[in-house]
Parts: C-alpha cells; structure tokens; sequence
C-alpha cells in the first residue's frame, strides 16, 4: 500500500502540467508510393525545447521566430533520429518543404515535411525510430503507414525502437496494442488515482456510519475485480463507438468528466455517497473514460485492415493491468485492515489526495486555469 500511496505522489507531481490521456507523442505519417516515401512529422514544440532549446530569450514562451531560426537544427535532430531501410537498404530522408506549425489538443507542434527515395519498391519495411528516448522514458512515436494496398498503424517505445512492415501484421498488430492498454493505465495519471478511489476501501465495508474489516480476503478480491472489469467493459464500449465513428463528444468536456470521477471517487470514501452496487459506479465513470483514451487512440489512427484485433488488444491490456493491481495491493491492503492506522493513515489522507487531484483537474479542464500543484 506504501508503495501504491508513492506512486500517488509521483503522478500528482506531474498533474498541473500533463492529460493522464496525453501524454509526450510525436506524430508521424509516411507514404510509401513505389519506392518514393513521402512522409509527416508532428513534434511538439515543448519536447523541441527541451532537446535543442527553441526559447532564445528564456522568457516562457516560443515564438515563430524562435522556432523559424531554429528551423535548421530542428530538421537536423530529427534526421538524426529516424531511419527508413526497405529491404536492408536505407531510403535517405531530405526536408521536402518549410515548416509550419499547428494545433493540437495539447498544444503546439512544429511539422516537418520530409521525402525520400528508397533504391526500389520495399517488398518490406524498416522504421527505426529514436526520437526523446534519451530524455523521456514515456515518450511515444505514433505512426500511420500508408504502404502497399493498405494502412498500418504501430506504436514507437524505448523497446520498440525498430520496426519491420509487411510481414506478421495480426500478431504485431496484437502485441503493440495489448502492450499500449497496459501502458495507458501505468501512465495514466487520473486513470491511476480513478482506480486508487476504488482500491483504497477494498478491504473495508461501511456499517452504521462506520467502517468495518471485510470477512474474507477472497471476498474482497472478487468485489474489487467486478469494479475494474465492469470499468474495463464499460470503457471498452465507448472506445468502440468513438473509433468507428459512432460519436465524436468534446475532448475538453471529456476530460473534465475523467476529472470529475476521480474528484468523486475520493470524496465518496470520505462523504460516502455511493455504497451498493458500485460496479454500476464503475461502469459509469468506465464509459466516461473510454470516450477520453479514443482522442488518443483517433488521433494515433487505428489499422483499418485490423481495428477490431487493435481494440480487443487495447482492452485487455487494460484489464490485464488493472487486475494486476488487485491481485497486489488488496491483499497489502487486507493484511492491515484491523489497524485503525490504516484508515487514519492510508485510507482518509489517500482518498484526500485523490479528491484534491480530482478538483484541481476539473477547475484546470473545466475553467482552463492553470493551478500549481503541492506535490
């Protein structure tokens, strides 16, 4: 449980200035056209300012200036980190025209048009991809390959520098989606402390206005894991709906619900208001969160020959991670139950810690205010 609380912190460290659902992603988009490779490179202007320093003046901010002298060394570094080969051999990338800037949902991006030849049509390809690995553990590259008659999506990671297209589609597309549902929840800040509202009281049931040890270990195994699979279920289902296109909601009404739920579900172990039949709780606050990860997920582009093996893997990466965490902390949680410590140590301040984070989030998405955090 000790361990569970310093992973609270560590996450709460980084809640004033990062989405649990976005977090360091370049984006690139390549075409592959016989042996011509046209290709589209998305970098956020925050991650070319730690690499290279893009703010000149050291004032806060990176203006179109600062980013048009820096134009040169931005190619430069990404040049250097990224390597197409087809068929062993290398398909050397040159800048294609000037670069721009656009929008996205977590703010500015520089984009780099690049091109290439390679010395005839791949019959297979090879990404080798090294982009911040060097500075940022978390950072992913998300890719959208247009090459041959289809489209190929695939998820760049410190273990997964190098990649190779045109071969094992179902299984690589299977392991780099299971891999990225189990990501989500490690990385997912408000994911994390969602969960942890609901862990915090596993071993506990409410009595009489008070709280009384569960019965059994098995008992309180089974009744945590209904509450995360019924989250996953649910979670599964919008995520579904929003990558077919069923529906498309507002990101930032989105994600001040995810914020909402985590605010909820601190403050429902303190002022209890909630107490039967919480995997209803769950799946409710499950679909809010599916609908979140789906941005993510769009903006990534899922395989169109292989959406639904991407989303069946996606989600029980999820599940898989989240069954994982009961099987360890409820448990540690079960062995201390009788203490009155552990309510007074670990579960009011845990379940402040969560609602604390939950509010600062909901006024930040809500209200777009930028709240300094104590952690």
């Amino acid at each position: 449980m000790i361990r569970l609380l310093l992973v609270i912190a560590l996450l709460l460290g980084s809640a004033g200035r990062a989405s649990a659902h976005k977090a360091s992603d370049s984006f690139l988009r390549i075409r592959i056209d016989a042996e011509r490779v046209d290709l589209r490179w998305d970098i956020a202007l925050r991650d070319l300012d730690v690499a290279i320093g893009l703010d000149g003046d050291a004032d806060g901010a990176i203006t179109w200036g600062e980013v048009r002298h820096a134009e040169a060394a931005i190619t430069a570094h990404a040049l250097s980190r990224l390597a197409i080969r087809g068929d062993a051999a290398d398909c050397p990338l040159a800048a294609a025209s000037a670069l721009k800037i656009v929008e996205h949902s977590d703010g500015r991006y520089a984009v780099l048009s690049l091109g290439g030849r390679c010395r005839s049509a791949p019959a297979q390809l090879e990404i080798d991809y090294r982009l911040l690995f060097d500075i940022d553990a978390q950072h992913r590259g998300l890719l959208h390959l247009a090459y041959g008659d289809g489209s190929q999506t695939a998820v760049f990671a410190p273990d997964r520098r190098r990649q190779t297209f045109g071969s094992g589609r179902p299984a690589r597309i299977f392991r780099t989606y299971f891999h990225e549902g189990i990501w989500h929840v490690w990385k997912g800040a408000d994911h994390m402390l969602f969960l942890a509202g609901l862990f915090l009281p596993a071993v506990l049931r409410r009595k009489k206005g008070g709280w009384v040890p569960a019965l059994s270990l098995g008992a309180a195994l089974r009744d945590t894991a209904a509450l995360v699979t019924a989250f996953t279920v649910a979670h599964a289902l919008t995520l579904a709906l929003a990558a077919g296109g069923v529906f498309s909601p507002p990101s930032r009404l989105v994600e001040a619900l995810v914020a909402a739920s985590v605010l909820f579900a601190g403050l429902n172990n303190l002022l209890p208001m909630v107490q039967r039949r919480l995997w209803l709780l769950a799946g409710f606050f499950g679909l809010i969160h599916g609908a979140a990860i789906a941005g993510a997920l769009l903006e990534l582009g899922l395989p169109a020959q292989g959406r639904v093996t991407a989303l069946l893997a996606f989600n029980a990466g999820v599940e898989l991670a989240q069954l994982a965490l009961v099987a360890v902390v409820v448990p540690l949680c079960f062995a201390g139950r009788n203490s009155a410590g552990f309510r007074h140590a670990v579960l009011v301040p845990g379940s402040l810690i969560v609602a604390i984070a939950g509010l600062a989030w909901l006024l930040q998405r809500a209200l777009d205010l930028r709240i300094p955090m104590p952690f």
